[in-house]
């Protein structure tokens, strides 16, 4: 706002420059000496208002840019809330299957929301939530809703650093790798189906688990060592879902995930985890120990992922045998060079054994079955994949053959 009062002043020399050529010479030497004089004072006392202006904004922004060195973040004025980023997921479903009771149709999949946020620099959440159909709408007294609404990972994180952070909240177990790697979102996994060990609402291993755990990750000169330690509630009276309102019992549940993901060899990851639980159900406790190993090359040329898992149950009273199940399961899959390469067939062979000493999951029935499937990426963000499945629950039980059509995408 200052220059322009120098620029005027300016113009009016020179238009008075310019008048001043009709008269004498003496008079013309006065006005332009007078006319340079009165320049050089507003020159100065612009020069001053200046200065006085860029004092007084320093001195206001001196206490932010304080506050915001001893919080350890760059000096902002500004109003720096956290931001809420929102990924989407969904699919719908086609199936066709020979099981009896079971009918062929069209099905909405779950409607699933990814929610992220970093609250500073070390602090960050993360949020999924889910929306299933339900077969009984409408039925009851009052009517029950069209849908189901699930928080399936509620989690605050700080992170020190690479090495170690800390976080609580609501998580799916880290004690095999389908869990932690393909979440509700169906567009993540390459199958249209999950293996039934990992199914979500299975018994076979805790899929949510409700406490905190310690992670990081280590170079280990290339090898690139990982690790997660957990305690929280475990599994609820209802085995099938996690401690969300409180432990079932006085005893915490623990687990342990280590793997490692090698330079030298690039996809390749290999672990193991131990989880620990005592467990209430049917009015009887048990003691819970799973251990699980899990060997994946995630190349998509190509894509290996084999699993096992053994769940022992002891009953406190003695009352009942010691029970081990076991459950496998290997996926391979190979991204063909051809249609751009949209085209990836895979073949996935699973097994379940359950004894009947096991009365924790003598609901469980015996599996042995073949899945094989074709997905075409349509774009960037969305599939379709064709998936046919044979599969056997026990002797003497026929085998179940099922055709099933499927289009998930993120958004």
């Amino acid at each position: 706002m200052f220059k322009p009062i120098f620029f005027g002043y300016l113009s009016l020399l020179l238009t008075s420059t310019a008048f001043a050529q009709s008269g004498n010479a003496p008079d013309q030497a006065q006005l332009i000496q007078n006319l340079m004089s009165r320049i050089d004072q507003l020159e100065r006392r612009v020069a001053e208002l200046e200065g006085a202006r860029a004092q007084a904004t320093a001195a206001a922004l001196a206490p932010a840019a304080a506050d915001a060195m001893q919080m350890g973040v760059q000096a902002d004025v500004t109003d720096s809330r956290p931001s809420l980023h929102i990924a989407g997921f969904t699919d719908i479903n086609f199936a066709a299957t020979d099981q009896p009771g079971v009918h062929s149709g069209f099905s909405e999949g779950q409607f699933i929301l990814h929610l992220n946020s970093n609250l500073s620099p070390k602090v960050s959440f993360m949020g999924e939530v889910s929306f299933s159909a339900r077969s009984d709408a409408g039925i009851g007294t009052p009517a029950a809703t069209g849908f189901n609404a699930e928080v399936e990972r509620s989690i605050i994180r700080f992170a020190q650093n690479d090495y170690f952070k800390v976080s609580f909240g609501r998580y799916h177990t880290p004690i095999n790798y389908w869990n932690t790697a393909f979440h509700h979102g169906q567009w993540l996994q390459t199958s249209a189906s999950r293996p039934e060990m990992t199914q979500f609402g299975g018994r076979f291993i805790p899929v949510h688990f409700v406490g905190s755990l310690v992670e990081g990750a280590v170079g280990a000169g290339g090898l690139n060592f990982n690790y997660n330690f957990g305690i929280g509630n475990g599994r609820s009276s209802v085995i099938s879902r996690g401690g969300d309102a409180g432990d079932s019992n006085n005893s915490r549940a623990w687990l342990v995930n280590m793997f490692v993901r090698p330079d030298s060899l690039y996809g390749l990851q290999v672990g193991g985890s131990a989880y620990r639980d005592r467990i209430s159900t049917g009015g009887r406790e048990y003691n819970e120990w799973i251990t699980s190993s899990h060997f994946v090359w995630s190349r998509e040329t190509p894509e290996v992922i084999a699993e096992f898992a053994n769940v022992r149950h002891e009953s406190l009273t003695g009352s009942e045998p010691v029970s081990n199940s076991q459950a496998y399961y290997i996926q391979t899959a190979y991204r063909l060079p051809i249609a751009q390469k949209r085209l990836k067939p895979y073949y996935r062979f699973e097994y379940i054994h359950v004894p009947e000493s096991d009365s924790v999951f003598q609901p469980i029935q015996n599996l042995a079955g073949s899945t094989a499937g074709l997905r075409y990426d349509i774009s960037s963000f969305a599939a379709i994949k064709f998936e046919y499945r044979n599969q056997r629950r026990g002797p003497g039980i026929p085998r179940i053959n099922g055709g099933f059509l499927q289009t998930s995408f993120t958004f």
